[in-house]
């Protein structure tokens, strides 16, 4: 039905399509999806890591990011693991190549049109530099709620019963 040469010819225009899908990424976008950074996981339990896990209904997409917070509140430590296309997979590593010794507050400015804008990603791939920030926001979120439970504070109205307990006794 098909000559050797149809056949010859259609995978060469299959090849050649697919190295121009290729290059339509930026080379930052495709060296971080080929080399990517900090992939891994922490043990989310500990109470210095803040786990964030998000997900892009639309196109399946899903992040899963940790931060490691040391006592000053910098973090000094970042891992990642997504499952999903090429940018998410960039986006993912390239925050946990920016976050990495930056503080708690600062790390929570980060905003997805930074991340878009270094990887040079196409508009159509914007929902993954969106993914990486909401990742990040919610990995603080989790360090934080941690923090908050790991270490409670007295009130002042538990502070002045103690003081009325003791001086009582």
């Amino acid at each position: 039905m098909f000559s050797r040469r149809m056949l010859s010819s259609a995978n060469t225009m299959l090849r050649t399509s697919i190295v121009q899908q290729t290059r339509q990424y930026h080379p930052k976008v495709l060296d971080h999806y080929n080399n990517p950074r900090n992939v891994g996981s922490m043990n989310k339990n500990d109470n210095d890591v803040g786990t964030g896990l998000v997900g892009a209904p639309a196109c399946g997409d899903v992040m899963k990011l940790q931060i490691r917070v040391d006592d000053n509140g910098i973090i000094n430590d970042v891992k990642f693991k997504t499952f999903g296309c090429g940018s998410a997979i960039a986006s993912s590593s390239y925050v946990t190549e920016l976050v990495r010794g930056m503080s708690l507050e600062d790390a929570s400015k980060i905003k997805n049109t930074t991340i878009a804008k270094e990887l040079s990603l196409p508009p159509v791939k914007l929902h993954c530099s969106m993914l990486a920030e909401d990742a990040i926001k919610s990995a603080i979120k989790d360090y934080n709620s941690k923090r908050k439970i790991s270490s409670p504070t007295l009130g002042p109205d538990a502070t002045a019963s103690q003081a009325t307990a003791t001086s009582s006794a």
